[in-house]
């Protein structure tokens, strides 16, 4: 098995590079192992998505006219294009936009998290870096995804080059996942601590991402529309990487070219909720009580055209493409998996158990009642709007062969040890405990979760796979699951287990939309 990981990569790049250019998928021999499958599975999932395929998919210009094409609008480029991004694929997308339209680009200002460009260097990934004589400017900051001083330089730089736009220009805006982090610029007099301050007082208090996020805008001078404001009366063109579940627009980044639909009394009523509206401080209130007494009202985002031109749906179309092609009959159940971790797993388990009893029998009838109906009523407790569960089993008891289950998503972990892990590894393991409890029948079953960012949590693995086995082999090792999961240290347990061969180890990707998750079943 160890042989076979090493031309993995290989093996990848080929599929990639197919995918790429067009030629259909290699149908792999039929005795590949499912972990190899899993694997070239989620690289075709992150390859979907890498900052160069996305932007030229989204873009299209003609060199002789001058014409950017971007949907079906068309924009008129003569030396008066200008460029801003944040988030943590922002360097590959600029990259790819500089190469594309650098003929016409004036000047650009990126914010990208600490170390990424060194990363992408030590990773071979030349094309996702800027060229010497870029006119891009590149400020790196928010280390650990946290807002701080590095980035707060990054958002003046950006919001300045907005501010002295004319309406002849056209600001093209690049946004990923982690741009809220890499885009902190408080309205004075509130400091950059005071806002981070209760961000997390209300975090700690429970407050809804949403909920945070309309504080955040109502505090900024970029979110919730305020790049945009400041860009007027230029043009913008906004190209996004959505990493939140539905893509929602005033969500992602906190919706910096997003008209806000929140106002002040929203924001009061969360703080009054969370009973920290009498401990605010005088800066916080007197941004909110100037809000309150603005006589514009609300800002217009009309001059904006957003664009979501990568999005986990689109990961996950690619890999259900590349699963077929493998001979497999793939569907897709959700892009948008959230939830305990707890839950998930055991969502994954049920679903094992019932599609496994499913593809050897050919019917309804190989699973339990009782498992069917659990498998529904955790499937409606996850609140998952766009679960396809029923056409998947009906898809399952139809096939002939192997079959594979695709979703997407971000579910969340609950931490209450000192372990080290991520979502996509302890989910993993938490997925094949839960399959070694019952007999599947003669159907092998694999389970892979993976970041599409390549990072999983403070760890150098974007996700694991697991079988039904690992419990059992893991107490052949003296290794203890139960022991390892209550500490959250899933990354210490894959690192002893099997000599880590069950990691999912890509590097820094240069994209993030969520992560991917693969169930595979075999016949025997």
């Amino acid at each position: 098995m160890a042989a076979a990981l090493q031309v993995l990569p290989c093996l990848a790049r080929t599929l990639l590079c197919r995918q790429f250019w067009g030629a259909p998928a290699v149908r792999l021999a039929s005795s590949m192992a499912l972990a190899e499958q899993a694997q070239l599975l989620f690289a075709s999932s992150v390859g979907a998505v890498l900052p160069g395929p996305m932007l030229h998919r989204a873009l299209s210009f003609d060199p002789a006219g001058g014409q950017l094409k971007v949907r079906d609008r068309s924009f008129q480029l003569r030396q008066n294009l200008y460029l801003v991004g944040f988030g943590k694929a922002v360097l590959g997308m600029a990259a790819a936009a500089e190469e594309l339209l650098g003929q016409h680009l004036v000047q650009g200002v990126i914010s990208v998290p600490k170390g990424i460009r060194a990363a992408l260097e030590n990773a071979g990934k030349q094309e996702m870096l800027l060229k010497p004589n870029s006119r891009i400017q590149v400020f790196e900051g928010a280390e650990d995804n946290l807002p701080d001083r590095d980035a707060l330089r990054a958002a003046l730089a950006i919001r300045q080059l907005a501010e002295d736009r004319t309406a002849d220009d056209l600001l093209l805006v690049l946004i990923s996942g982690g741009g809220s982090a890499l885009l902190p610029a408080p309205i004075p007099p509130v400091t950059l601590e005071e806002k981070q301050t209760l961000t997390k007082l209300l975090a700690a208090r429970g407050a809804t991402i949403q909920e945070l996020n309309t504080i955040r805008k109502a505090l900024s001078q970029l979110k919730g529309g305020g790049l945009a404001q400041a860009a007027y009366p230029a043009q913008v063109v906004s190209l996004i990487l959505s990493d939140v579940i539905g893509d929602p627009l005033e969500v992602i980044a906190s919706g910096p070219t997003v008209a806000s639909a929140h106002n002040v009394q929203d924001c009061l009523h969360i703080l009054n909720r969370y009973g920290l509206r009498a401990s605010l401080p005088r800066s916080v209130k007197t941004v909110l009580a100037r809000a309150d007494s603005d006589p514009r009202g609300p800002h217009s985002c009309g001059h904006v055209l957003n664009v979501i031109i990568g999005s986990n749906s689109l990961a996950l179309a690619e890999t259900q493409r590349q699963a077929e092609a493998l001979g497999y009959r793939a569907v897709v159940l959700t892009t948008a998996m959230q939830g305990d971790v707890k839950c998930v797993a055991r969502f994954y388990r049920l679903l094992a158990c019932v599609a496994g009893a499913r593809l050897s029998t050919g019917d309804r009838a190989g699973a339990s009642v009782e498992e069917e109906t659990e498998l529904q009523e955790l499937g409606a407790e996850l609140r998952l709007p766009d679960l396809q569960l029923r056409d998947a089993l009906e898809a399952v008891a139809e096939a002939r062969g192997p079959v594979c289950l695709l979703a997407g998503g971000e579910p969340t972990v609950q931490v209450q040890g000192s372990g080290k892990g991520g979502r996509n590894q302890e989910l993993a393991l938490r997925v094949g405990a839960e399959l070694g409890g019952r007999p599947l029948g003669p159907v092998d079953v694999l389970f892979l979760s993976g970041g599409t960012d390549g990072r999983d949590g403070p760890t150098e693995a974007a996700g694991a796979w697991a079988t039904p086995e690992l419990a059992s082999q893991a107490d052949a090792e003296g290794l203890d699951v139960t022991a390892f999961l209550a500490r959250n240290d899933s990354y210490t347990f894959f690192c002893r287990f099997q000599g880590g061969t069950h990691l999912l180890c890509t590097g820094m990707t240069g994209t993030n939309v969520m992560d991917t998750h693969i169930l595979l079943l075999r016949p025997r």
